[in-house]
């Protein structure tokens, strides 16, 4: 009962300015919109809806036909804009314009005709006085009437614009103070998943067993922090995924932050660095700030070399806003509370360019390797990426996953996906083997390029590849061969391609010898057959002179140099560095080093050209079928070559060095 009247004596107590400001009658903004929306619909009108007669537009140079022509009988110039009659009904079809007498194209659609006397176009300002001597020339009516001034565009359009934005400060008043940060500068652009939503976890995430299982964990730690704390223990407080590009680093943060239930704040490095110093590091304290207050939660970094790389590293000095905004990194994972259950995980390609301070103990202190999945992990890599895919039943995915060394987790969702767009050109419900294959050699050969080569040049490169491929399945090292061709693609004109029989993590100096051997085939088969060389053994001379400088220069595997590292085949990623650093070797070691390659290059270059002899029969039907195939399978080189087999006794030491385009980076 006494309810209202408290609340009558409140309202009456807070009286005065307040009061005043409370009943003090606001601006009808319903009138406002009520104008807007009636000036828009009477500017639509206007300009857009369409007039009772209709009406053509032509060009310029139309326009000046049709006065020569003499159809045209009056027009009205306004600035460039020009509107007239014609003398008689003429007909617009597909952009073109028909007079009475002309015939339409047959199967026109009528709806798809205008037919009208009226027309409109626009006239180049250089060009008035002369299409206006024509018009008066042809006894054409000519009205001139004055530009239009900016006062019915602003009434049309300058109004309406006004009144809306009086609008958005009446809206704008009555919101939040609060909203004014929304466009600060220094703000984090991080982005937050909402926990709640759709989770990815660690079964869509296949071929990475051992990481996951170190990330467990990390799960274990976020879903109950309290468990940890109470003996004592302290979680890492960085995990650095490390990894080559596609094996899935983003993938397994996602999961972690999936499996634990917990905010994940997800952000690239480079999103850290301005033009402005100050920036970045503004946007590190934001960031750490936001993930304290929701904690227990995960920062993931992406791409964190681009912002953690060495300090003045290099020639030039350094950038000072990305390093500034490095030591704000470096200062916010330093200062964590014990039990602020905020953990980072970062990503990089690149861990050998990162700054020291960043892997010390306290802060990135767990390094996860992410590497490339074995046989097993591609398998079940394609099966996740098959799942709502129309494969065929009798698909057998460890085949591809046999054929494919080397692919990342990435490659394997894009080879997928060639496979099903291959089905789809093709018309098929189904994605079967050959979809795969064709979807393979395009991702691994490139794009088929339709060029004609005379007899001689395809001859050459008939004995080139097939050079390449009697070296491989001879020596009895290499893979077995699974497809040579003289298609070009990307910018080869042949390709021989090995199916490896199993993942190779070491590398033997006579597998590496024999890899030598088959990159000098091609060569090798150009100066016995036709006493001559031409340049399209380049890429094979550059792949080859890189391995034997790795081989002397990196693995100790020359006998002039012996179990030396030279560093030779490295790259510094930093400019300069190379030269601020003290040369450890001498001058003779290096000229022996020299020395060592060449004759390494010169002793595959001898055997590769020893084998061919022994088999140029088989060479030269190898190349006959190319250049009237211009592609051979694994069946059809079984069926010329025989079966791969050990060289004679007499060439054991050819069988210790090959490996052909096996595509897969050293």
């Amino acid at each position: 009962m006494n309810k209202p009247d408290k609340q009558n004596e409140r309202s009456r107590k807070s009286g005065g300015q307040d009061g005043e400001q409370r009943q003090r009658p606001s601006f009808p903004i319903w009138i406002l919109w009520g104008l807007l929306i009636a000036l828009f619909a009477y500017t639509a009108y206007v300009y857009f809806w369409p007039s009772g007669d209709p009406t053509i537009t032509i060009s310029y140079s139309e326009l000046r036909q049709q006065v020569e022509s003499g159809n045209v009988s009056e027009v009205t110039i306004e600035g460039e804009s020009v509107s007239g009659e014609f003398n008689v009904e003429m007909h617009e079809y597909d952009g073109q314009i028909y007079g009475p007498d002309e015939t339409i194209p047959a199967g026109a659609e009528e709806t798809d005709v205008i037919s009208a006397t009226a027309f409109e176009s626009a006239v180049p300002e250089n060009t008035q006085p002369e299409i206006t001597a024509l018009m008066h020339e042809r006894g054409v009516a000519i009205t001139a009437e004055p530009s239009s001034n900016g006062i019915p565009f602003f009434l049309l359009f300058g109004l309406p614009l006004l009144i809306f934005l009086v609008i958005l400060f009446f809206i704008g008043r009555s919101m939040s103070r609060g909203q004014q940060n929304v466009f600060s500068f220094g703000k984090s652009k991080a982005k937050q998943y909402d926990p709640e939503r759709p989770k990815l976890t660690f079964a869509d995430v296949a071929g990475e067993e051992e990481s996951k299982a170190e990330l467990e964990e990390l799960v274990q730690y976020l879903k109950d922090p309290a468990k940890f704390h109470n003996i004592g223990a302290r979680l890492p407080r960085g995990i650095l995924l490390v990894g080559p590009p596609g094996t899935g680093k983003t993938l397994l943060a996602k999961a972690v932050a999936g499996e634990a239930g917990v905010p994940f704040f997800s952000v690239s490095a480079s999103e850290f660095v301005e033009m402005f110093v100050g920036v970045g590091a503004s946007r590190v304290r934001d960031l750490f700030e936001k993930a304290k207050t929701n904690s227990p939660a995960i920062i993931f970094v992406d791409e964190l070399d681009a912002v953690g790389r060495q300090r003045f590293a290099g020639v030039g000095g350094g950038n000072d806003e990305r390093e500034q905004t490095l030591n704000q990194l470096l200062v916010e994972m330093d200062g964590f509370d014990p039990h602020e259950d905020v953990i980072v995980v970062a990503a990089t390609n690149r861990p050998d360019v990162l700054d020291p301070a960043l892997l010390r103990p306290g802060r990135f202190d767990r390094q996860v390797t992410v590497g490339l999945p074995d046989k097993r992990g591609r398998e079940a890599i394609l099966k996740i990426h098959t799942r709502g895919i129309p494969v065929d039943p009798d698909l057998e995915l460890s085949l591809i996953a046999s054929a494919t060394p080397g692919f990342a987790g990435a490659d394997l969702a894009n080879l997928v996906n060639e496979a099903a767009l291959m089905a789809a050109r093709r018309d098929k419900k189904v994605v079967d083997k050959d979809d795969f294959d064709l979807a393979l050699d395009k991702i691994i050969l490139g794009t088929e390029r339709s060029m004609v080569m005379n007899d001689h040049e395809k001859r050459v490169v008939a004995y080139h590849e097939g050079g390449h491929a009697v070296a491989a399945h001879y020596s009895p090292g290499a893979d077995p061969l699974r497809k040579v061709t003289i298609v070009p693609r990307g910018r080869a004109l042949g390709v021989t391609i090995q199916a490896p029989e199993e993942d190779r993590f070491n590398y033997s100096r006579s597998y590496l010898l024999d890899r030598l051997v088959v990159m000098m085939g091609g060569r090798a088969a150009e100066r016995l057959v036709f006493n001559e060389i031409t340049t399209g053994a380049q890429n094979d001379l550059k792949e080859a002179t890189m391995l034997a400088r790795r081989m002397v220069g990196l693995w100790g595997m020359s006998d002039e140099i012996g179990p030396i590292f030279l560093g030779m085949g490295e790259q510094h990623v930093f400019l300069g560095r190379e030269m601020g650093q003290d040369r450890e070797v001498g001058e003779k070691t290096i000229d022996r080093a020299d020395e060592a390659v060449q004759r390494l290059l010169y002793e595959a270059m001898d055997r590769a050209e020893s084998l061919l002899r022994q088999y140029r029969d088989r060479l030269d039907a190898l190349a006959d079928r190319l250049i009237e195939d211009e592609t051979v399978d694994r069946d059809g080189l079984f069926e010329i070559l025989g079966e791969h087999a050990k060289a004679p006794a007499e060439s054991t030491a050819v069988a210790d060095m090959t490996r052909s385009d096996d595509h897969r980076p050293m």
